[in-house]
């Protein structure tokens, strides 16, 4: 085809479990390769910027073991998968992410990063225009799947540019041996800042940070009550048009296995967020320097949305409006794995809805 007359129905960008979602969905309503067939009345293609299939999850760090992690939902059509809870995640989800991609056969391009989605004229129902790297694509909607693992959230801080010693955010953690003997700050009130404050205590002083008190909750997260309330709580948020916050900011933390063990080692004592960073270390509220030799940010990320700028879909408040799974006033848009359907399961619910709002709302 040549750049002219790239053209797809739908495009999904992503290709992580929310994003197989929607074109495992596509492919069931009888959607065929944009890639193959080009000429058929309804076609489809899925842009994926990694090198392999997995999304975020190959990207994860070594020791986070499948044991640790919250639940893998199974992708459509297939059972719950059974993996080995002492495997690493970065190995066990992408190679079921993979085994779905060979048996699916979906039309997925990787590595391809989308740079850009803008409007084709100025019509209201007219077409968008998928900037890639290798060139323009048309397409009649897209179903933005991009996640969070590319955006991550790191505060600025007065003084961040005199620090001395090691300073990354939770996603470029690799092991737990990179940090021993040091004294670390750990900065984040998530989950996944429990799991790093447990494993990297092991070997080294840590100094744990945040900005409010975090607050613990007795007995197991039960998706029947606590996930449904929670799923309210966020989806109202959506629909306001308000950013949505971490998971952890509606249920508050869980006293698990990770979280009982950094407490038994004394490094679950919470300190109030330090003002300044300072060449050797940080400076609390106090004026006293707390000496570090690593500073690292598990303060989460934000929706990968940037190539969606050109549509102006943020508000004012900071936040996307969203009606189910579809942008506000702009039904050919539709953000999976985002905000209400983050979760696993939820990301595989979304991708379904998409798709039937689209095929609905769009007569596709």
């Amino acid at each position: 085809m040549t750049a002219a007359s790239r053209f797809a129905t739908v495009i999904v960008i992503g290709a992580g479990q929310a994003g197989l979602s929607a074109a495992f969905h596509l492919a069931h309503r009888g959607f065929v390769s944009a890639l193959e067939d080009p000429r058929a009345e309804r076609t489809f293609v899925v842009f994926d910027a990694n090198d392999s299939p997995g999304g975020a999850w190959q990207h994860r760090w070594a020791s986070l073991a499948v044991a640790k992690l919250n639940g893998i939902f199974g992708l459509p059509g297939t059972r719950q998968p059974e993996l080995d809870p002492a495997e690493p995640s970065r190995d066990a989800v992408p190679r079921y992410f993979a085994d779905f991609e060979q048996k699916t056969r979906l039309p997925i391009v990787r590595p391809m990063s989308v740079e850009s989605v803008e409007y084709a004229d100025d019509e209201e129902d007219g077409e968008l225009l998928v900037q890639t790297r290798e060139g323009m694509w048309r397409t009649r909607a897209v179903i933005n799947a991009t996640g969070t693992w590319n955006t991550p959230r790191i505060p600025d801080f007065p003084g961040a540019g005199s620090f001395g010693g090691r300073m990354l955010h939770a996603r470029d953690y690799t092991r737990l041996e990179d940090f021993a003997g040091q004294r670390v700050a750990i900065v984040g009130g998530g989950i996944s800042a429990i799991q790093l404050l447990e494993e990297i205590s092991r070997v080294a002083e840590t100094f744990w940070y945040t900005r409010r008190e975090p607050t613990f909750i007795e007995g197991h997260f039960q998706p029947e009550t606590t996930g449904r309330e929670t799923i309210a709580k966020v989806t109202a948020d959506a629909e306001a048009g308000r950013p949505i916050g971490s998971i952890v900011s509606y249920t508050g933390l869980i006293w698990n296995e990770d979280a009982r063990a950094a407490h038994d080692r004394g490094a679950l004592e919470r300190r109030p967020m330090f003002v300044r960073i300072e060449p050797n270390g940080v400076r609390e509220a106090d004026g006293s320097v707390v000496p570090v030799d690593a500073i690292l940010w598990a303060t989460g990320f934000r929706a990968d949305i940037r190539h969606l700028e050109p549509l102006f879909l943020v508000n004012e408040l900071g936040g996307v409006a969203l009606r189910g799974t579809a942008v506000f006033g702009e039904p050919r848009v539709h953000l999976i794995g985002f905000g209400p359907s983050q979760s696993t399961v939820g990301a595989n619910r979304a991708g379904r809805e998409a798709v039937a709002d689209l095929v609905r709302d769009l007569s596709l």
